[in-house]
């Protein structure tokens, strides 16, 4: 049996693969594992994005919660840096967010983060799982005034909003920015943080109704987002995820600011400031060749890690470093959240631009992309991590890893939250990279299915 815990929670489409009984069973098991140690009642705070199914599920969870005598506090709609930030600030046990995050509307998942709004080890979720599989044995279920209840609170995202400008008080009067809220988490606050600064704030796909979220939008589908920038004249895009806890941007030009090369903008401006500890960043293994270049023109220090930003956190925490992230976005910020967040994200990025007085496409420069070709190849979950156990997939691999061996890279690894294998490969010559890529994705996707 495959892991219920993925790289970042429980997913799956809601009400097939996660279903509300599931959703129950994960909120009695997360509350009992996360809060057995507390002499009081204790209490889990709850959030979700936008879909359809999210009221659903977050419903079936809280029931879970209360039916082993914790509270559950439901804070609504909210990006899951804000319950990050809000489970350490309301001091709960525990802080739940129902998304699934770049993921398409039928899609939903499940995800914790402790009472410091880290996101759980391993072990933990394991625990969970386990208490899952064997029927919630050894969990007493009380009854009368020991049942939990359930809080709803409607000043959350307001005070999340605080929080943001207040950590980052950039003036933004002057500035216009095209904002694609992907119609999800961040459709109200990322633009009202954002006119509360004084920008002048273009918001597009800022009207989400339950099942357009993620739909052709968002960090995932940036090409609407770059021809309105230009269109508009405006001096920046920022283009967030269903859940906005991942952030890239668009320059004056229309050309799109990965993950990677936000970081080494703020990255350097922060090492300049003397607040990059560490003079390190904590980069995953699929960050961009050009990262590491730029680490090394730059005299900054790159730690890399597994792919997943729960790992980038770890060795962080580990080092004692304040900046770290991946190419897809998700940006840390360790000093003001525990976790990726897109706003805080992009009022750091915005600053650089307001304090140099630099075009974002003028900054950008500080590192250069070198070609690199992504694709997906769909296969089913169950199999997706043996992909190696295939003796023509394997050759394959080898192959091209030969055949680029000191002009680029070779990077194949399972997706940790959706049924495919990403094949990566990095040279020089963008045309066969493609056409290399795309081959091994066929092999791979014509193979396991």
């Amino acid at each position: 049996m495959s892991r219920m815990f993925g790289t970042d929670g429980v997913r799956g489409i809601a009400n097939d693969e996660l279903t509300p009984l599931l959703a129950m069973q994960l909120g009695q098991a997360g509350a009992y594992v996360l809060t057995k140690e507390n002499k009081h009642k204790p209490t889990i705070m709850v959030g979700c994005d936008t879909r359809i199914s999210g009221d659903m599920l977050a419903h079936a969870l809280m029931a879970g919660i209360c039916s082993v005598g914790a509270n559950a506090i439901y804070v609504g709609v909210i990006p899951t840096p804000a319950v990050a930030y809000l489970t350490r600030k309301y001091k709960v046990e525990a802080g739940v967010v129902i998304s699934a995050s770049h993921n398409s509307m039928e899609f939903n998942g499940i995800k914790f983060f402790d009472g410091n709004g880290y996101k759980l080890p391993d072990a933990l979720e394991d625990e969970i799982e386990a208490l899952i599989q064997n029927g919630m044995r050894g969990v007493e279920f009380p009854t009368g005034s020991a049942v939990g209840k359930v809080k709803v609170r409607k000043d959350a995202r307001e005070e999340y909003i605080n929080h943001a400008v207040q950590t980052v008080p950039v003036d933004l009067t002057g500035l216009k920015i095209v904002v694609d809220c992907a119609e999800g988490a961040s459709h109200y606050t990322s633009v009202e943080a954002l006119r509360q600064l004084g920008a002048n704030v273009v918001p597009i796909h800022n009207m989400p109704d339950g099942t357009n979220i993620n739909a052709n939008c968002g960090s995932t589908h940036m090409e609407e987002l770059q021809a309105r920038v230009v269109y508009e004249k405006a001096n920046v895009g920022l283009a967030f995820d269903g859940d906005a806890d991942r952030l890239l941007a668009v320059d004056e030009l229309g050309n799109v600011i990965d993950g990677d090369q936000i970081m080494a903008i703020v990255g350097a401006h922060m090492r300049n400031m003397g607040k990059l500890k560490q003079n390190t960043l904590v980069v995953t293994i699929m960050s961009n060749l050009g990262m590491f270049l730029f680490g090394d023109k730059e005299k900054i220090h790159l730690e890399k890690t597994k792919v997943g930003d729960r790992y980038v956190l770890e060795r962080m925490r580990e080092i004692g470093a304040s900046l770290g992230g991946e190419q897809s976005g998700h940006i840390i910020f360790l000093d003001e959240n525990t976790t990726g967040d897109g706003l805080l994200s992009a009022l750091h990025l915005l600053e650089v631009v307001r304090v140099t007085g630099k075009p974002l496409s003028e900054l950008a420069k500080i590192m250069t992309v070198m070609p690199q070709a992504l694709v997906n190849a769909k296969v089913p979950n169950h199999r997706k991590n043996h992909y190696m156990e295939y003796p023509e997939i394997a050759q394959a691999i080898a192959e091209l890893e030969e055949e680029f061996a000191g002009e680029g890279r070779v990077l194949i690894r399972p997706s940790g939250t959706e049924p495919k294998v990403r094949v990566m490969i990095e040279g020089k010559d963008k045309e066969k990279i493609d056409m290399e890529a795309r081959k091994l994705a066929e092999l791979i996707q014509n193979l396991m299915f």
